[in-house]
Order: structure tokens, then sequence, then C-alpha cells
């Protein structure tokens, strides 16, 4: 296990920006969205996301694998994510409740439609089943059942990616191609619909995250290349543009139609060949220019979204039920900007408590088992 001294915190910073993100773009209406990735390229914080968290599981669980091999690496990987099942199904029922009690409140049934809750009410039971299985989901709520059912198959590329990444990453690039070409994805419920993050396209950026990961630990560094550096800028500047022209008037008149014709839709759902496209120009970009020692990262600004990142999951929790407390408070009660501002604020902070606080327990914790491994290795 690394030190914290040599925990690379560009992964904590980036995930814990990628909270920040999610949040703020959950609230409709809100003009401090405007400060989110989405609004300036093809990509946005749900590719940091899943990429991370296929770097991270691999970093992990490829040296449980070395230590203690496959079957308790896989034991290992299974009990996440009965973890995270749990965890999302706490916040299924949490969430369904906030939603269906503002509604009642507020007298505003339109909630309950905007939020995907409505057939629950229509058929409880029913619907309850479907949730169990995954193939229900009220809005904001899909990146979690992606990550589990993602952790789900990871035992079985595990073994591959660690003798083996390249050829696994090429398998996974197969599985998207085909998903894509013959529009596979899961179902959903009520009948028709299909999961918003198709999970056999997304594997492939998860599993990308995972052979980086283990490039990195065979010794590999950053691809040096001024020419690659300058394509990646240029895509960029070219998303850039593209994605301003869907949201500024003028700008989206100035576009050829052929382009439109050409480009759209750049679907979210299958993760578009020109979103994963951008993602891996920005991750390259920000590479070239963030080293892993790079001493902003443990500097006070950078060190509240350090925290939100370490404590991913039960921030990105916090993160959902805050979002749509926010969303009440503006179409409730104030939508001003000054509103907007301390709904943004005050929800980033909350998340920022509960992560330092979170810590802190976690080092409490950790204290008296180091005092005792101490006190035995001594031989006290």
């Amino acid at each position: 296990m690394k030190s914290s001294g040599d925990r690379d915190l560009r992964l904590d910073f980036f995930r814990g920006l990628a909270l920040w993100f999610i949040f703020v773009d959950h609230i409709p209406a809100n003009q401090f969205a405007w400060a989110t990735l989405r609004n300036y390229g093809l990509s946005d914080a749900t590719e940091i996301f899943v990429f991370i968290s296929g770097y991270t599981a691999t970093l992990v669980y490829s040296r449980v694998f070395a230590e203690r091999g496959f079957a308790f690496a896989a034991a290992k990987v299974l009990h996440r994510c009965w973890t995270l099942y749990v965890t999302y199904m706490f916040l299924f029922f949490a969430f369904t409740a906030q939603v269906a009690y503002t509604a009642r409140v507020f007298d505003n049934p339109l909630f309950r439609e905007e939020m995907g809750i409505a057939s629950y009410f229509e058929d409880p039971t029913l619907a309850l089943v479907h949730a169990l299985i995954l193939m229900f989901r009220p809005a904001n709520l899909d990146v979690l059942p992606l990550y589990i059912v993602l952790l789900l198959a990871f035992p079985l590329v595990l073994p591959g990616l660690v003798s083996r990444p390249r050829l696994v990453l090429a398998g996974s690039a197969l599985l998207y191609l085909a998903a894509r070409s013959f529009q596979w994805n899961l179902p959903t419920y009520p009948e028709g619909g299909v999961w918003y993050f198709n999970p056999f396209a997304w594997q492939f950026l998860f599993v990308l995250g995972g052979a980086v990961q283990r490039y990195r630990q065979a010794g590999g560094g950053l691809p040096s290349s001024g020419g690659l550096l300058t394509a990646s800028i240029l895509y960029l500047l070219v998303s850039f543009v593209l994605a301003l022209s869907w949201r500024i008037a003028w700008l989206g008149a100035l576009m050829p139609t052929m382009l439109g014709e050409f480009l759209y839709p750049i679907s979210k759902t299958d993760l578009d060949p020109l979103r994963l496209l951008h993602f891996a120009a920005l991750a390259y970009v920000v590479l070239c220019f963030v080293g892993q020692d790079a001493g902003w990262l443990r500097g006070w600004i950078a060190r509240p979204i350090v925290a939100c990142g370490r404590q991913s999951l039960q921030v990105f929790c916090l993160g959902i039920i805050l979002s749509f407390t926010g969303q009440t408070i503006l179409v409730q009660f104030n939508d001003s900007l000054l509103a907007q501002l301390a709904t943004t604020v005050l929800g980033i902070g909350a998340m920022v408590v509960v992560a330092r606080i979170l810590t802190w327990y976690q080092k409490a914790e950790r204290q008296p088992r180091r005092n005792v491994a101490a006190a035995k290795d001594s031989g006290a």
C-alpha cells in the first residue's frame, strides 16, 4: 500500500471535481452549471468518473490478485459490489421518499414525472421488484448502477488486465463497437426503455482506465509528442466551439447544416466516439500539464476537492439528495441568481464537510490499529 505521500492526488482531485460537477449539473436552471465541463466540450463528468473508477479498481484489486490470488481478489470485488448495491438501494428509497414527500407537500406532481418515479406509485410492488434488479431507477441515479454492473464483471477481466492488458483492451473495444453496431443495451422498467448509460459501451472506458493503470505500473510514461499535444488541443478547441453552438443561438446559426447531419446525434448513452475522443484529448492535455508531484494539489484550494474525491461514494449519494433539494428551493421558493449561488455553494459546502468528517473518522479509527501493530513489533 502506498503511503499518503505517494498517493496520486490527481485521481482524488479529478474524481472530486467530477462529483461537484455532477451535483451542479443535476440542478435544473442553475446558471452556475455554466462552470461545469459539459458546456465546453463533448464529454462531461461521467467520463472522468468512469475512467478513474476503472483505473483505481485495477490499482487496488491487481495488488490483491498478486498477493492473495484470483479467488480472494474476486471475493473482494464482489464484496465491494454488495456494498455498492446496498448503498444504491438505500439511496433509491431515500431519494424516492424525498421526491414523493416534496411532490405531496407542494402539491406538484411534476416532480414525480421529472424525476422518473411516477411508475412507482402506479404499481409499487412491480416497480420495487424491478428496482431490486436495477431495471427501475429514478432520474440522476444512473451512474451508480452502471458502476455496480461494471465492477460485477471486473473479476472476468482482472487476470487478463494483469497479464495481457492490450489483449483485454482490444476485446473491450470489439464489444464497444459491436454494442454500437447492433444496439445492444439492457432493458429498463417501464418496458420499452434502455439503460441511460449503456454498460456494453461504457465498459470500454472503464477497461481503458484499467489498461492505463497497468501501463503505468509497468513503468510506462506519458507519450511525449508535440504533434499529439497540438492535435489534442485543436480537437478540444473545435469541441468547445461546437458545444457552445448548442447553447448560443447566433453561434449555432453559423454551423453548416451538413456538419450537423454528419455529427449528430452525439450519443451519451452509447458513448459516442466523438465523446470518447474528447475525453482522451482532455486527459492527455491535463496529464501533460499536471504532474503527479504538482504542489498545488496539496494546497488549500485543492484540499476540499481532494477530500470529496477520497470519499466518492458517500459524497455522490449526498450530492444526489442535495441536488433535488436545490431544485425544490429554486422551483418553489426563489430562482434568483443569488438563490442559485447560495444553493450551489451551500450544497458543495455540505459535501466537503461530510467528506472531511469521514476522512477524520477513518484516520482516527486506523490510529489505534497502528499503535497495536507497533507494540507487537517492539515486543511490548
